[in-house]
This record gives structure tokens, C-alpha cells and sequence, in this order.
């Protein structure tokens, strides 16, 4: 088997797991649930869920993957050899497939709607428009996949995440400036509870998995390309930070041109999508320009994303089929386009998978990997890798070995029993 490739350097590893990270989770997702359960409400539970539930999670997948140096089967195949701990690992092995198939196909609506910034005509609404870009949308995943560790997701994670922050900021600092804008502003900096239910609670867990891709095995793949030396502790606050900052500012960007427009900020999936066009179109000629920016960051914040989620199938079939890059990319890419094709055909293939996907296959991949990090890799390996050896991190390690061996289960497990009985 070839050399195992490792990323360049810390910053390297926090770039490309803050690009994982960042993505049409922050921009297409999270305002449009924040609009339904409450704006600043909403954000608080979610800072909360973040920090409690979602980087316990992220530590104990980066654990995994940089102590198993392999994927999520083959390191818990690896770390617990002849127990029942590797199904923790073909779920997460099998769920990038079914999430990446269906998050292409919403990649491609940024495909199209960047398009039509441009001047090309498409319709989402159109299964070939949907199809072809899908097919487009998958194929620059790939590409960027085929390349490599080092030349193709870091190359493209080192210039793509400082570009889109700059982006997003632009795109908030022009909405502020909308007549009526204002409103807005005030929804997102003050809570009103009376709108968040235990619903909207639980949606901010779920959110925290969706946007951070937990539990299917991207932060573990990424962390089995880290280096030794590298501090888990600091990669993890700074990607979970970078993408809570993004969400954040992406709520700035959208909600608040959302209310200068007149329209309420609960209006589902089709904020961004149905939404938004109109509200551009709103605008004049500096609607086209906002219209152009924005599509493009969403384009590109959906490839950051993507690159993780398909790097992940890539390095399972190159590990268990003994394929070489080129072939598991080209392989692993095929049959998450066909699954995306039928999802860009079938409404309800589409809203089927990202029901079973974001409440319950990422759920129980996250709880198997707290699971396994808290109860059944010993206490002296997962402090070995949080400290490097008892070097860094020693004053924090209780807090995090007790939030990932009780805290982040019971969350999880929480999850579970509201999308359970809801």
C-alpha cells in the first residue's frame, strides 16, 4: 500500500475541516431553521449545543482517525480488533454515500443559480437542468478528490475558506445597509424564547451534526492525515468556531434582506433558493452583483463540504479494495451520482435521505464513536492523543473526557428520543 499522504501542516488541518465544515449547512440550512425557532433564541441554544455536544464529538472522531491512521472501519477494525465496534464503522462508512448523493444534487442548485447570475438559464424545478447540474457539481468534487491529500483538498481548502469569509461579510455589510434592514438586525440580537420549543432545541443539536458533518467519519478521515505534533484541542476549537462565526454572519447576510424585503424568515428549505432570487431581483443592478457573490460563495462553501464527505468513501475503497486513488475516486464518484440522480427525479428520495441522514444515521455514528472513544479505547490512549504524549491540554482533558464519556451520549440519545416520538 502506498505512503499514507498527511497534510502539510496544523493550519492546513484546520482549513480543511473548517471547509468540511463550512458549507450549505451554514448558508442554506441554518438560516432558514433559525427563522422558524426564534433567530437569537435559536443562536444561543445553538452556541451551547456546539460546544457541549458537537466538539466532544469532533474530539472523539479526531481521536479515532488519528490514532487508527486509517478510515472510520479500518480504525476501529484497528484499535479494537475482532469486536463488534467495526458496524460503528460501516455506518459510517455506508452514510457518506447516501448524504453526499443527495447534498450534490443541492450543490447543484448552486451550480444552476450561479449560472443564472451569469446569464444561462435553469430551472431547479427542471429534473434535466437538476440532473446536468448535479453532474457538473459532482464531477468538480471529484476532480478536486483525484488529487490528492496535499494538491487537491489542501491546495483548494487554503485560499477557498478565507475567500468565503470575506465573501459572506461583504454580502452582511451590504444587506445592513437595506431599508428596513433593521428589523432584522434586532431579530437576530434579541432572544424571544416564547418561540423556541422543545423542537427548535432539538433542531439546534441536529443542526450542530448536519453543519459539522459528525458522525460520518470526515473529521475522523481528516484527522488520520494529521500529524503527530498537531494540537487536537486547538484544531478542534478553531473549526467549530470558525463555523459557528460563518453561520453566524451568514444569518446577517440573509435574514436581514430577508425583512428589508418584507418577507417572513420562516419560510422553510426555500429561504435561499426561492427566496432570495426575488429579494435580489428587489435590488437593480446591485441585486445582479449581490446575486453573483452570493451564489458564488454558496458554490464554493458546497465544494469545501463535498471534497470531506466524498474523501471519505475514496479512502474506505482504496483501504478495503485495494484501489488505487484514480480508480476509488472514480468508482466511489459514479455511485454517489447515481443516488443523486434519482434524488434530482424523486422529491420524496430527496426528503426521504435527508431525514434518515441528518436525525439518524449522523446521530448514531456520532454516538458510536463517543461510545467507543469513552468506554472502549482506554483513558490513557484518548488522553495520549488530546495531549501528545501529556505535553499540551493536560488541565483540559477531564472537561473534554467527561463531556465526550457522558455529556455528548445523553445529547445524542435526546436526539434520538424526540425524532423518535415527535
Amino acid at each position: 500500500m502506498a505512503e499514507r499522504e498527511n497534510f502539510g501542516g496544523q493550519l492546513a488541518v484546520i482549513l480543511a475541516m473548517a471547509g468540511s465544515a463550512i458549507g450549505l449547512g451554514n448558508i442554506w440550512r441554518f438560516p432558514y431553521i433559525m427563522g422558524e425557532y426564534g433567530g437569537a433564541a435559536f443562536i444561543l441554544v445553538y452556541i451551547v449545543a456546539c460546544a457541549v455536544l458537537a466538539l466532544p464529538i469532533f474530539f472523539a472522531e479526531s481521536v479515532i482517525g488519528r490514532r487508527g491512521r486509517s478510515g472510520a472501519l479500518g480504525s476501529l477494525r484497528s484499535l479494537a480488533p475482532g469486536s463488534a465496534w467495526k458496524f460503528v464503522g460501516y455506518v459510517a462508512t455506508f452514510t457518506p454515500f447516501i448524504l453526499l448523493g443527495y447534498y450534490s444534487v443541492v450543490g447543484g442548485w448552486s451550480v444552476g443559480y450561479f449560472a443564472n447570475t451569469v446569464g444561462l438559464p435553469f430551472s431547479r424545478f427542471n429534473p434535466l437542468h437538476s440532473v446536468l447540474a448535479h453532474t457538473i457539481f459532482m464531477g468538480a468534487t471529484a476532480v478536486i478528490v483525484l488529487l490528492g491529500v496535499k494538491n487537491g483538498i489542501e491546495k483548494f481548502s487554503k485560499p477557498a475558506i478565507p475567500t468565503l469569509f470575506a465573501l459572506i461579510v461583504a454580502i452582511a455589510i451590504y444587506g445592513l445597509t437595506l431599508p428596513g434592514a433593521g428589523e432584522g438586525v434586532r431579530y437576530l440580537v434579541r432572544p424571544d424564547f416564547s418561540k423556541l420549543s422543545a423542537e427548535g432545541v432539538a433542531a439546534a443539536m441536529g443542526q450542530a451534526f448536519f453543519s459539522l458533518s459528525l458522525g460520518v467519519g470526515t473529521i475522523l478521515i481528516y484527522a488520520s492525515y494529521s500529524k503527530k505534533e498537531d494540537n487536537l484541542c486547538s484544531i478542534g476549537t478553531g473549526t467549530v468556531t470558525a463555523d459557528l462565526l460563518f453561520a453566524i454572519i451568514a444569518g446577517f447576510a440573509i435574514i436581514p434582506a430577508v425583512f428589508a424585503a418584507g418577507i417572513e424568515p420562516g419560510m422553510g428549505p426555500g429561504l435561499v433558493f426561492e427566496t432570495l432570487p426575488y429579494v435580489f431581483s428587489t435590488m437593480g443592478l446591485a441585486g445582479g452583483i449581490v446575486a453573483f457573490l452570493f451564489f458564488f460563495t454558496l458554490l464554493i462553501a458546497a465544494l469545501t463540504s463535498s471534497i470531506s464527505v466524498l474523501e471519505v468513501t475514496v479512502a474506505y475503497v482504496q483501504e478495503e479494495w485495494g484501489l488505487s486513488r484514480k480508480n476509488a475516486t472514480l468508482v466511489s464518484s459514479l455511485i454517489i451520482w447515481a443516488v443523486g440522480v434519482v434524488c434530482c427525479l424523486s422529491g420524496h428520495t430527496f426528503d426521504f435521505m435527508d431525514n434518515i441522514c441528518s436525525n439518524w444515521l449522523m446521530p448514531l455514528g456520532g454516538l458510536g464513536f463517543t461510545l467507543f472513544v469513552g468506554w472502549r479505547l482506554s483513558r490513557a490512549d484518548v488522553r495520549d492523543e488530546f495531549t501528545n504524549g501529556g505535553t499540551i491540554n493536560r488541565r483540559l482533558f477531564p472537561a473534554v473526557y467527561f463531556l465526550i464519556r457522558y455529556v455528548a451520549p445523553v445529547g445524542i440519545i435526546a436526539i434520538f428520543l424526540w425524532n423518535l416520538f415527535q
